[in-house]
């Protein structure tokens, strides 16, 4: 074992994930190998605990207990639906964990419900690193950006989605599909979040990635990272920015193995550079020295933009400039060039000469003028 080595500790709300699986996957058994798998490649999993009534999960005892997981029973005493005991032993064993094992770095918590928000937070809070697994339907909005990583079940490699049936012939089924113990509680009461009705769609297919999007996400985060460091960016950095930035962020998303993967396609399109690192596997990651022609074009976009307006009502105001760029060319955004923000890529058009920016204290706003040729000769000589 290396010293460097992820040492997990997995806890999981085994009501949540096999009632999800249940309702939203067409009746399939949750199956904890393709989670198991997932994590093997993240560090070694050192405790393995599950928290249920297992009356009412006979196979899935039998399954975990192939996967050497310790069964924690949580009993619905004299016919009463306690919703809560698990969720409560879960936390405390994990606190209770996190002080007498200091060798665990990571906790993993498999579960859809946003009533773990706080353990994540206070897990975190100690220094530990916090993973999240739950299925995407299921999974409430506030848990995935407060884990430092968060996995949807459904992507994971290994998991097989069969096809949904439709909402209006399948609801009574997968009702009846629950455990007795949660018959007649609310969603709330389950632990699972009010959804509502979803259109009729197979499970697990999430919407179609952007690979535009993808550029800006690492352009953006890139040249924060080197504003913020001073120094060049492994790809490594780069990757453990992007999951602080995006905690649901998975490179499958978009078709590619790897990270290098990915960093080696937007090296070919001219939108970053990679160099040698430090270690191999783990190369520097910049961007191209010169321009690409894409970014002189939307610099050259904003110089038309603004003499336009400029010719027709006077020198532009910062204050709807992106909106009147976007008219012209719908979906333009300055962070596919790895700006922060608007303002930022428009000083930089001023520093290449393509505009002239001036602060007028009447407007309170940045105005803009174009530069001639001439003046910008004449100020150069």
């Amino acid at each position: 074992m290396t010293a460097d080595e992820e040492r997990i500790a997995l806890f999981l709300d085994y009501e949540n994930l096999a009632i999800g699986a249940r309702d939203d996957l067409g009746g399939a058994a949750f199956d904890l190998k393709p989670v198991a798998d997932a994590l093997a490649e993240r560090g070694r999993v050192v405790v393995r605990r599950a928290y249920a009534d297992w009356s009412y999960f006979d196979d899935d005892r039998r399954m975990l207990t192939i996967q050497h997981v310790e069964l924690i029973e949580i009993p619905q005493r004299l016919g009463t639906v306690r919703k809560n005991a698990a969720d409560i032993k879960l936390a405390v064993d994990a606190i209770e964990l996190c002080f007498e094992r200091d060798y665990i770095t990571t906790f993993v918590i498999c579960t859809g419900d946003s009533d773990f928000t706080p353990l994540v937070g206070k897990l975190r809070e100690l220094n530990r690193r916090v993973i999240g697994v739950g299925l995407q339907a299921s999974t409430s909005r506030l848990l995935p950006p407060a884990c430092d990583e968060f996995l949807f079940y459904e992507r994971l490699e290994g998991v097989e989605v069969p096809q949904r049936r439709r909402r209006d012939d399948g609801r009574d089924a997968r009702r009846q599909a629950r455990p007795a113990a949660s018959a007649g509680a609310t969603s709330e009461g389950n632990g699972r979040p009010d959804r509502g009705e979803p259109e009729d769609v197979e499970d697990g297919a999430a919407p179609p990635a952007d690979i535009s999007s993808l550029g800006k996400l690492v352009t953006q985060t890139l040249s924060g990272l080197q504003r913020t460091t001073g120094g060049a960016v492994l790809a490594s950095s780069l990757k453990r920015a992007i999951l602080r930035k995006d905690p649901t962020f998975s490179e499958a998303d978009y078709g590619f193995r790897a990270f290098g993967e990915l960093l080696r396609h937007l090296g070919d399109r001219g939108v970053v550079e990679l160099a040698p690192g430090t270690a191999r596997g783990d190369p520097e990651v910049g961007f191209p020295e010169r321009s690409g022609d894409d970014e002189s074009d939307a610099f050259e976009l904003l110089r038309d933009v603004v003499a336009d307006l400029e010719r027709s009502s006077g020198p532009p105001p910062l204050s709807g400039l992106k909106n009147q760029l976007r008219k012209r060319r719908p979906g333009f955004s300055e962070k596919e060039f790895g700006f922060g923000g608007f303002l930022q890529f428009c000083k930089a058009a001023q520093t290449r000469g393509i505009v002239r920016m001036e602060w007028r204290e009447e407007a309170d706003d940045y105005v803009f003028h174009t530069v001639e040729p001439d003046a910008e000769q004449a100020a150069s000589g």
